[in-house]
């Protein structure tokens, strides 16, 4: 009889916790909703369990399908807030103090993890951020074999002194230049874990169908649970294994409404910078098709540091990246942060973040919103040869060319022959064109510019401010060329 008690009890507890509505934890207090789209609200209940879904001036109804899961879109929202959310089945969840803006998906490595309090300024930065309608939430560091339908914990932060010290610093810094700009309210959802590559960061089922993986992944099985938890708890890397962030770090929020998605990742990806112009195409189309929606998709080019020497004379698995980062250019509704100049030979996190969410936001702001500006720097174009000189004209020159050094010298040009053999150039403005030229070379057959692994010389800017982007003219086999993903580096 007592065990028939306690069995009852049991049953009773597990059925009152199945019960109540649950809602995943990007819903919060504080929370950003994404404006000028239908808004996605979700979670679960008991199954055929009748929930209703009050916002602003909007109610809505649905019923918990078979598996307890049930989904609600409102109707498009302009800015505003703050409002309340209320979603009531048997019991009752309210939010409070939720905005509707514009939100932002941050992902990538350790230079989008990099929080206020470690970069340039870091003080006054965060003396002055009395933001209170910028909004950060922070996803924490996991991996899943899986697909995960939510996260284990999270909370959205409103943006002031005392807590932006360990917001994702490009995220705030782009959020600050965005709200500034446009006068509403900017979430950014940080999920960001360092030294990881790209391929963790994409779906099973994209990379199995790719040419580039296929190989790879029919001889990777799938991991279950258990395996999962073990590989997390025994490997010195474990977010270097396919798909693991991809499953609890992005799945989790792809019914979510964002207005786009921000990117700073590369590093670990440098070794294999042939491979990344499939890698990284490959991540932006299948977190597009996860999202049903061709997201804007901005990222950062990796900046300059001194990896391992690499220039044009031995080869830089870092200018290899950065020429596979700029080649994704070709996909629509994509944008880059050149970061070239404002690298360390000797710290791979760049403390100066300001001038990296300066130039995404420049883009967004021009590219999303309308506001006419400059919002790149110059981009090679053609070369042409003449009495031993290469003529190097650009796209997207703004006002004009212009150098920063305090001599006037143009830094950070290589010019070669036939032999493939390069030379230090000595360059000058022509114009809008670039002369270069080294007594050594009497045909010019390639220029290169800032191909090395630390190219923070190079001094070609627009008159706007913008920093030339790294190039080469030739098409030379380069030392990544041969070198593939394996499991784990």
């Amino acid at each position: 009889m007592k065990q028939t008690a306690v069995l009852i009890l049991l049953l009773l507890v597990n059925i009152c916790t199945y019960a109540d509505v649950r809602m995943p934890h990007i819903f919060g207090d504080n929370m950003v909703l994404q404006r000028d789209k239908p808004i996605q609200i979700w979670g679960w209940a008991d199954a055929g369990e009748k929930i209703t879904v009050s916002f602003h001036q909007q109610k809505k109804k649905a019923t918990a399908n078979k598996q307890g899961r049930w989904l609600i879109k409102l109707e498009i929202e302009k800015a505003g807030g703050p409002y309340t959310l209320q979603v009531e089945g048997k019991n009752k969840v309210m939010f409070n103090n939720v905005l509707v803006g514009e939100v932002w998906f941050c992902s990538g490595q350790s230079n989008m993890a990099l929080p206020v309090h470690l970069i340039t300024n870091a003080v006054a930065e965060a003396d002055s951020a009395d933001y209170p309608q910028i909004r950060h939430f922070y996803v924490p560091n996991k991996i899943s074999a899986t697909p995960e339908e939510d996260i284990e914990a999270g909370a959205w932060t409103v943006c002031n002194p005392s807590t932006v010290s360990n917001f994702t610093a490009v995220g705030y810094l782009f959020a600050k230049e965005l709200s500034r700009k446009l006068n509403v309210p900017v979430g950014i959802i940080n999920s960001s874990w360092g030294a990881t590559v790209s391929e963790t960061w994409t779906s099973r089922e994209a990379l199995a169908a790719d040419d580039a993986f296929k190989e790879l992944m029919a001889a990777t099985p799938p991991l279950d649970s258990s395996q999962g938890d073990r590989y997390q708890a025994f490997s010195t890397n474990p977010s270097c294994y396919p798909s693991l962030l991809f499953n609890a770090m992005v799945h989790p929020f792809l019914n979510y409404g964002i207005k786009g998605i921000l990117w700073y990742q590369g590093e670990s990806n440098a070794g294999r910078a042939y491979q990344y112009r499939k890698a990284f195409p490959l991540l932006i189309r299948d977190w597009r098709n996860h999202w049903k929606e061709i997201l804007p998709f901005y990222f950062v080019q990796i900046s300059s540091f001194n990896a391992g020497n690499g220039d044009s004379q031995h080869g830089s698995t870092w200018a290899e990246l950065r020429e596979a980062q700029t080649m994704a250019l070709s996909i629509p509704n994509t944008g880059m942060a050149v970061t070239i100049d404002i690298g360390s030979a000797t710290e791979i996190h760049p403390q100066n973040k300001q001038d990296v969410a300066r130039r995404l936001a420049a883009t967004a702001l021009h590219e999303l919103y309308n506001i006419p500006q400059v919002h790149s720097g110059p981009a090679y174009k053609a070369m042409k040869t003449k009495a031993g000189q290469a003529i190097i004209t650009f796209n997207d020159i703004g006002s004009g060319l212009m150098v920063k050094d305090r001599y006037g010298y143009i830094k950070g040009f290589e010019i070669a022959g036939a032999d493939r053999k390069f030379h230090y150039a000595k360059a000058y403005l022509a114009g809008d064109s670039v002369i270069i030229y080294n007594e050594q070379v009497s045909e010019p057959f390639s220029v290169r510019y800032g191909w090395a692994d630390d190219a923070g010389a190079c001094s070609l800017y627009n008159i706007e401010g913008f920093p030339a982007g790294p190039f080469r003219v030739d098409n030379w086999p380069e030392i990544t060329s041969g070198v593939k993903y394996s499991i784990c580096e």
